[in-house]
């Protein structure tokens, strides 16, 4: 080869290598913008969790149970998103369930096995997970996630910053909701503790507003909202249980109406209380539709997940002297349903579905890890992956306070229930339990039988039983022991 032939080549060797190294490079630039473009937070989606407390699942029209109920803004999230209609609390009281919610932890581990208990701060949480991914994480509503007292460095109303869960961006709340507002009247406090009042606008309106206001501001990253309303809770009152405060009318336009068959054979205070409940639960439907036309207006909703559920249920007082704090369906099943990115699926799934597996699965569909901590897995493949449903384990651990320190294991054919044998109240565990009530699903789905100690069943609760104790062992509880019961109640 010449001089001019070996210079003609290098230069075409050379070409070629300049050819490829700009197309790597520009491949490589590409890549890196690409990664740096999913990394930002705004390509994240939006969040927001709405929780409506002591909400039935029954209540929600597409849950096909209740003839009477008004929820057609709750219908339509339904059929567009993904119902989970088997979900339930794993602890029918108020603030161990939204302990469990914010961290996918037991109730006997967030340190909130009991009402008016502070949240171990040094758990990770939803909203200090995704304020490290770069989303603001924001709250209106009720909290009750604080010491109650100030005794104990809390109260009723304003949370310091470090009784927030990390909710450190916007904050209009209260610690106990109940106690500062009324249904027509009441204060929030603001992060710097100022007041925000209301007066002449029932609670669930007032609530909304202020979402409605945090949606319309201009949001310069991802954004984490909890809309925490008191509604359809009832109203506390100093002495006795209180009762329900639907919008002025609600007794009248639901007087009569359809009695769920858990609670009509039984005693309560259902006559009462259920036209007013109706009231709260169609007042809750009217405000999660206006907030879906906010997020409309706003061009929000497009890359906004939005979650519907309750901290428990209500049975009126028909299983215990109050509302909750039983391992009945009328206590634990909630309302579960998503909308947004990842969930518009137009889909109902009936697996057994705790609320420990909600925050990992929001942290899952923002694309963000699960601290290894957590104990409650995400459900989103039950959405995608057949596999994925026919593995889900379909049973739950309920963790029992305050009525009773009791534990049940809940799965897809049985409620298995076992109380403290010396009957005490206000045990964070027991040593040893007695077998209290078992029915079955399937045949007995208002469970109306407790089939506890009939000797046809013994086989099964002996199988219950020990799921049970592995159960309770695997959420950290110690050995305890469970005595069979012998007798027919």
């Amino acid at each position: 080869m010449d001089d001019t032939s070996k210079q003609d080549s290098t230069h075409s060797i050379d070409r070629r290598s300049f050819i490829a190294s700009s197309l790597a490079a520009g491949v490589a630039l590409r890549s890196g913008k690409a990664e740096a473009q999913a990394a930002r937070p705004s390509s994240r989606p939006n969040i927001i969790i709405y929780l409506a407390d002591q909400f039935r699942a029954d209540f929600v029209g597409a849950n096909g149970q209740n003839p009477s109920t008004r929820t057609p803004n709750l219908d339509a999230m339904a059929a567009r998103g993904t119902n989970f209609t088997g979900a339930i609390c794993n602890q029918p009281v108020c603030s161990p369930s939204r302990s469990i919610l914010m961290t996918g932890r037991y109730a006997t581990e967030t340190g909130v096995w009991h009402n008016a208990r502070p949240i171990d701060p040094s758990l990770p949480t939803l909203a200090g997970e995704l304020r490290k991914a770069g989303y603001s994480a924001n709250l209106i509503g009720k909290w009750h996630l604080a010491p109650s007292t100030e005794a104990e460095g809390g109260g009723r109303g304003y949370v310091k910053p470090e009784q927030r869960g990390g909710f450190l961006d916007m904050w209009e709340g209260a610690n106990e909701f109940e106690w500062t507002t009324h249904p027509y009247e009441g204060t929030i406090y603001d992060a710097d503790g100022k007041e925000i009042t209301f007066k002449d606008e029932y609670r669930v309106d007032f609530v909304t507003d202020r979402a409605e206001r945090f949606l319309r501001q201009k949001h310069d990253k991802p954004f984490l909202l909890y809309v925490s309303q008191l509604e359809p809770h009832f109203q506390n009152v100093e002495h006795g249980t209180g009762h329900f405060v639907g919008p002025k009318g609600s007794a009248e336009r639901f007087a009569n109406p359809f009695v769920p068959n858990d609670l009509k054979s039984l005693p309560g205070n259902w006559q009462q209380e259920l036209p007013d409940y109706y009231g709260c639960c169609e007042a809750i439907d009217k405000s999660v539709g206006h907030l879906m036309k906010v997020l409309e207006e706003e061009k929000l909703a497009n890359n906004t997940i939005v979650l519907f559920t309750s901290d428990h249920g209500c049975h009126f007082m028909t299983r215990n002297e109050e509302y909750k704090r039983s391992p009945h369906n009328a206590s634990i099943r909630i309302p579960l349903i998503v909308q947004g990115p990842g969930f518009n699926n137009a889909m109902r799934l009936d697996e057994v579905i705790g609320n420990i597996n909600v925050m990992p699965t929001l942290l899952e569909a923002a694309g963000l890890p699960v601290p290894s901590s957590v104990k409650g897995k995400s459900f989103m493949p039950l959405m995608t992956k057949p596999e994925a449903r026919s593995a889900w384990p379909n049973r739950e651990l309920v963790q029992i306070s305050e009525s009773m320190t009791a534990r049940a294991l809940r799965t897809k054919d049985w409620t298995y229930c076992v109380l403290d044998v010396e009957g005490r109240r206000e045990q964070e565990f027991a040593q040893k339990y007695v077998e209290y009530q078992m029915y079955s699903q399937a045949a007995d789905p208002f469970e109306q039988v407790n089939l506890a100690g009939r000797k046809e069943f013994r086989a099964q609760a002996a199988e219950l039983r020990e799921e049970l104790k592995q159960m309770m062992q695997a959420a950290g509880e110690p050995p305890a022991e469970i005595v069979p019961v012998t007798h027919y109640p």
